[in-house]
């Protein structure tokens, strides 16, 4: 079976003979370059867009009455998704132990959301793998997001320019995961939140490899621009009923933009945890390849 190191040279070696066939001038080199940004970006989150084939597809071709429950059926494959990128080297183990730790972080804020009303799983009563009305796939649509920031850090090589420190980072992660706690019950930090993570963030710049030079952009744009894609998938997810807000009991719309907040921040604590495991360092240029 290839390795990780295997599979991403064959995937290099791809794009060379893509390169080598397509590109002929300037403006083609720039058509190829934002061609292989969005090769990369899709190979990155394949794990999530794996988990909305199976929401989707449950949603619209699921039988009704099936002996194993649709809720039940999604956390089986969530977990055979799992293993498949482990054991086709998609993801390092050292990745899938962040993405692990996001699993639990993540279910543990279901369990306690759920509980409180924010949102519902509408067939969690007819499912077996389930806790305190929170169906086990739920974790891995959190580790979906660890596992898009795992491998783009990968595949895009990103650098950094003014990188904040990860203690300092972490301080801000552990202060908003307690706040999605906290605000149910004591004043709402969320406004401030988000200005000491520009703060951090806002200086930043992420150097990342589309094809085969280093572009840059703001840490901070990025990190929304992450987030807002992330709301795209959860109106997906909304729309296949795999779980659902106060109003769309009735009938489904999209889910409010304040949602996309929320998952800005949220997306920092997975940021946070897989930066623990990559070596940090500033801007190259030049591909060695």
């Amino acid at each position: 079976m290839l390795s990780l190191r295997q599979l991403e040279a064959a995937f290099h070696r791809m794009r060379e003979a893509l390169r080598t066939r397509l590109v002929r001038g300037r403006w083609s080199g720039y058509a190829f370059e934002f061609l292989a940004f969005g090769i990369k970006q899709g190979w990155a989150c394949m794990f999530g867009a794996l988990m909305l084939v199976v929401l989707l597809g449950t949603f619209l071709f699921y039988p009704e009455g099936a002996a194993l429950p649709r809720y039940d059926f999604i956390t089986l494959a969530a977990i055979l998704i799992q293993i498949a990128m482990l054991a086709f080297g998609l993801e390092t183990l050292e990745e899938a132990k962040v993405i692990a730790v996001f699993h639990v972080v993540g279910t543990v804020m279901e369990i306690f959301k759920v509980a409180m009303g924010s949102w519902i799983y509408p067939e969690a009563g007819e499912a077996m793998l389930v806790i305190a009305g929170v169906p086990l796939f739920s974790g891995f649509m959190y580790a979906a997001v660890g596992s898009y920031l795992a491998r783009v850090w990968r595949l895009f090589d990103f650098r950094y320019d003014r990188f904040a420190p990860l203690w300092l980072q972490g301080l801000l992660a552990l202060a908003i995961y307690v706040n999605f706690f906290t605000h149910h019950f004591a004043l709402d930090i969320r406004l401030g939140l988000f200005a000491l993570s520009a703060l951090i963030y806002g200086p930043c710049v992420i150097w990342f490899r589309p094809d085969r030079a280093h572009r840059c952009m703001p840490l901070l744009l990025g990190l929304v621009l992450v987030a807002l894609f992330i709301w795209f998938a959860e109106n997906i997810g909304t729309f296949a009923r795999a779980w659902a807000y106060p109003g769309q009991e009735a009938g489904w719309h999209m889910v409010s933009l304040a949602k996309l907040g929320s998952w800005y921040l949220l997306m920092i604590i997975s940021f946070v945890l897989v930066a623990a495991v990559h070596r940090v360092s500033g801007p190259r240029l030049r591909d060695p390849r």
